[in-house]
């Protein structure tokens, strides 16, 4: 008589195992959907000066790489600017968030975001086994831009060499991204005339996410996305939001302070045809990771329509 047992008796370290074969499993059908897909990431916060976390960062980017997906990356740079500014005795100075820079200070900004933030993350995707390349909006006149005279609300505004976009070119971007280099951009911009502007780094990523036509913008922040009260008095993550509930959301006082401009700038590329956006908590390890191949996923995503969700 044949032995009706089908599965073996398992200990505790091959189930472990087996959880973990689970874990791939349900990150496949999202694996196989973005192959070939390009996404925008914007790395910043905790997650650019914590090593470890810095780590978590890099090994996930490789992976997108390496499982097909093209990874561009638009980082920003305040600590380091801030740092080596402390070193000279420049003072810090913000205009309603950006900062005020005149010419030294945008000497020091170019010098700082490309010649070391800029290296330090391209030679730790090297580290991880990448090919990346880091490049900034003054190669091949990648990031157009033009002195920013008004603020957000039309306002006259002078904070020196802080650049408006004008125009992304494309071409050195997905010349790298579709072969299998990692393009790592600097958010420094050039005027007509060949000078040097600093670009906030989310407003780069955006734009960069709109002109490539990317599937996805992520945004790492140093919160869990957009929170709500929920009625235990307990804080809970908003998982979906689109258009209409944004606007519900700023008006009810639900999104405030500076997570409106990110909304707002993730919601504007959705609407010029990046299929979604997501604020994600880069204090997680593998926070890109957990967002884009699991069912749930760990922040926030910004639709233009939540029946597009599928």
């Amino acid at each position: 008589m044949a032995d009706s047992k089908i599965m073996p008796d398992m200990s505790g370290d091959i189930m472990a195992k087996i959880d973990r074969a689970s874990i791939l499993i349900e990150a496949l059908p999202y694996m196989k959907k973005m192959r070939g897909q390009t996404i925008v990431i914007k790395y910043g916060g905790n997650a650019m000066v914590n090593e470890d976390l810095k780590y978590s960062v890099m090994q996930d980017i490789t992976l997108l790489k390496y499982i097909g997906i093209n990874p561009v990356l638009v980082h920003g740079g305040g600590p380091d600017i801030n740092n080596m500014l402390k070193k000279v005795n420049v003072e810090s100075r913000f205009v309603n968030g950006l900062r005020y820079t005149d010419e030294e200070t945008m000497g020091i900004a170019q010098m700082v975001l490309i010649g070391k933030t800029n290296k330090e993350i391209v030679s730790n995707l090297n580290a991880q086994g990448a090919k990346a390349i880091g490049i900034c909006g003054i190669d091949g006149n990648l990031i157009e831009a033009e002195k920013m005279t008004e603020d957000a609300s039309g306002n006259p505004v002078d904070i020196g060499y802080v650049g408006k976009i004008k125009k992304i070119n494309t071409h050195v971007i997905e010349m790298l991204a579709n072969d299998e280099y990692i393009p790592v951009i600097a958010p420094i911009g050039v005027g007509k005339d060949g000078e040097s502007y600093n670009i906030n780094a989310d407003t780069v990523a955006a734009e960069v996410a709109a002109a490539l036509k990317a599937s996805k913008l992520i945004t790492l922040t140093d919160v869990p996305g957009v929170m709500e009260d929920g009625e235990d008095g307990e804080k809970k993550l908003i998982s979906i939001l689109d258009e209409e509930s944004i606007k519900e959301c700023v008006e009810k006082g639900i999104i405030t302070g500076g997570m409106i401009p990110k909304i707002e700038g993730c919601l504007d590329t959705v609407l010029r045809g990046v299929r979604r956006a997501h604020i994600i908590d880069g204090r997680v390890p593998h926070s890109i990771i957990l967002e884009l191949f699991t069912a749930k996923g760990i922040g926030t995503m910004i639709l233009k329509d939540k029946r597009d969700r599928k």
